[in-house]
């Protein structure tokens, strides 16, 4: 790495769309080996079947290894959580022993509970050679289980941050020892209301700790909370800053109105029969109601939001994951928490009400360099600033724009690409298929 020139260097970041600001960012690295990760890591990694690192991690896991407070900016499923991981387990192997009271060494906050156990699970896949303790707290479960596990003492705790302060203020863990300190999709938190719960334990931490922030989107908002928490800190983004979809995922819009949706939907469906498929809903009832009327029709769909209890979700995403159930509908709940590679199909029922979620529930397919496709129902009532925000979005990626979303967004706009609608494997239009299915 070292003898590599300055012109290779910047040839590499060019060709994987690495931006980099800060003092003395380190060097990128191309492999595993040049990371100088040890051996019992190296070895966990070869088991777990990666050839070679995402662009986030090779500039990643050597300014995380540095020591000093980082920004990552990438797309979803870009692997951002190993980025972050790997130096963890480093950084607590060079550090004391807990002794019996202490907190976490390595804190990292989600704003889901299905992105902290996803987080939790690649813990335990990376650090269980090293004899690291970890735990994983979030609301919707039995508060028991999570505070013994805290009072045995963890070295990593990736929690929720409504659970944490909960665990906080009854003295059942601490902060104290925290100097690795990771806020995952920081963006979705702050989207999601928890910036004060932020703030608040963000004020319980040691001031020499070490700070990771990572995000998908580098907002106004998150460029304060970065500034606020961080210092002089060094940073990575992949591709643009702007808001940018997943450049793997075929990005399919059909103009349909609500009462065309079901058919639309049956229609999608039955064009990939065997596709491993997420489908989005506004609301919990909408999710309820589709599950029913898709098992009625014969599909094996289960559903998950946030008024089901943790043991259910849990459930249900096993089942999915398994490919016991090849349907999954869900609300928003799913939309970052979710990582699971061979989503083949992403259909957004309901338009989100966020530019933001279109995006990642779109990269819940074509992740880890798979190609996806994502079918998304535009309402015939669309705003046309919504329009002209998911127009700039299609093409971004060089997306077929469809011309009744041009004309949705106003004449004059764009110049929308007169081939149809459609453009991806699974068909344009509102889809050929003529059977019987239900109006839901």
């Amino acid at each position: 790495m070292k003898a590599r020139s300055e012109a290779e260097i910047e040839e590499f970041r060019r060709t994987h769309q690495m931006t980099v600001r800060g003092n003395n960012v380190p060097r990128p690295v191309k492999s595993f080996a040049e990371a100088g990760f040890p051996d019992y890591l190296l070895a966990e990694i070869a088991r777990a079947g990666f050839t070679e690192p995402t662009p986030i991690q090779c500039q990643g896991w050597p300014m995380a290894l540095s020591g000093r407070d980082v920004i990552g900016i990438s797309a979803t499923g870009s692997g951002k959580t190993l980025a972050f991981i790997l130096p963890a387990i480093v950084h607590i192997m060079a550090q004391p022993m807990l002794d019996r009271g202490d907190g976490p060494i390595a804190l990292v906050l989600s704003p889901t509970r299905e992105l902290a156990v996803q987080t939790m699970e690649q813990c335990g896949k990376f650090g269980h050679t090293a004899k690291i303790k970890y735990s994983c707290v979030y609301g919707g479960a039995s508060k028991g289980p999570q505070a013994r596990e805290l009072r045995a003492g963890v070295e990593i705790l990736i929690a929720t941050p409504g659970r944490l302060i909960d665990f906080l203020a009854t003295g059942t863990t601490n902060l104290r020892r925290v100097t690795y300190f990771v806020m995952d999709e920081a963006d979705r938190m702050l989207d999601m209301g928890f910036e004060d719960q932020i703030r608040q334990i963000c004020s319980q931490i040691r001031p020499d700790r070490q700070t990771l922030l990572w995000s998908a989107t580098w907002p106004r908002e998150i460029q304060q909370l970065a500034a606020d928490y961080t210092n002089d800190p060094i940073q990575v983004t992949i591709g643009s800053s702007d808001l940018r979809a997943n450049v793997n995922v075929t990005q399919v819009i059909q103009i349909v109105s609500e009462i065309e949706k079901p058919r639309a939907l049956m229609d999608a469906l039955r064009g990939c029969p065997d596709a491993k498929v997420i489908v989005f809903a506004a609301t919990k009832r909408s999710v309820d109601d589709l599950v029913r009327g898709l098992r009625r029709d014969g599909f094996n769909a289960l559903g998950i939001h946030g008024d089901k209890p943790q043991s259910e979700r849990d459930w249900v995403l096993a089942e999915f994951r398994a490919g016991r159930c090849l349907i999954l509908v869900a609300t928003d709940v799913a939309s970052r928490g979710i990582d699971i590679k061979d989503i083949q199909l992403v259909i957004n029922y309901d338009f989100p009400n966020q530019m933001e979620d279109y995006v990642h529930r779109v990269g819940r397919t074509g992740r880890a360099g798979a190609k996806g496709t994502a079918i998304t129902f535009v309402p015939t009532s669309f705003e046309p600033k919504k329009a002209r925000e998911l127009i700039d979005i299609l093409k971004q990626t060089d997306q077929v724009v469809p011309p009744e979303l041009q004309q949705l967004a106003g004449s004059g706009y764009g110049g929308g690409d007169r081939r149809g609608y459609g453009g991806g494997r699974h068909g344009g239009g509102r889809g050929n298929y003529r059977g019987g299915g239900r109006r839901w």
